[in-house]
């Protein structure tokens, strides 16, 4: 079972996050979310139990638990959702606007 662990303090690793779930069962992965260009945490990340009955444990016991100084938000993940917008990309963006006569 999936878990979302939100409102993490930005020092927790994905080790304290581990032995924190394990007292409720076996840990199969554990993902802190980070910024792409930072590497910083988001403050928020996935934890994957061996069960469903661990996962409902895990979130029963450690939703509004404080970690590091701040209670933890602790529930399901819910699926990923394609809301069917694509990426975000660009184009070339130039300078000063948008062409058209120059002011003087």
């Amino acid at each position: 079972m999936k878990i979302y662990v939100g409102n993490m303090p930005y020092g927790v690793t994905e080790e304290d996050l581990k032995q924190s779930f394990s007292a409720f069962g076996e840990v199969t992965s554990v993902s802190i979310i980070k910024d792409k260009m930072s590497g910083q945490s988001k403050g928020f990340g996935f934890v994957e139990m061996a069960s469903a009955e661990q996962g409902q444990a895990a979130i029963s016991g450690m939703n509004g638990k404080e970690l590091k100084g701040r209670k933890l938000n602790v529930n399901e993940a819910r699926p990923r959702q394609d809301d069917g917008r694509g990426g975000g990309g660009g184009g070339m963006r130039r300078p000063g606007g948008g062409g058209g006569r120059p002011r003087y």
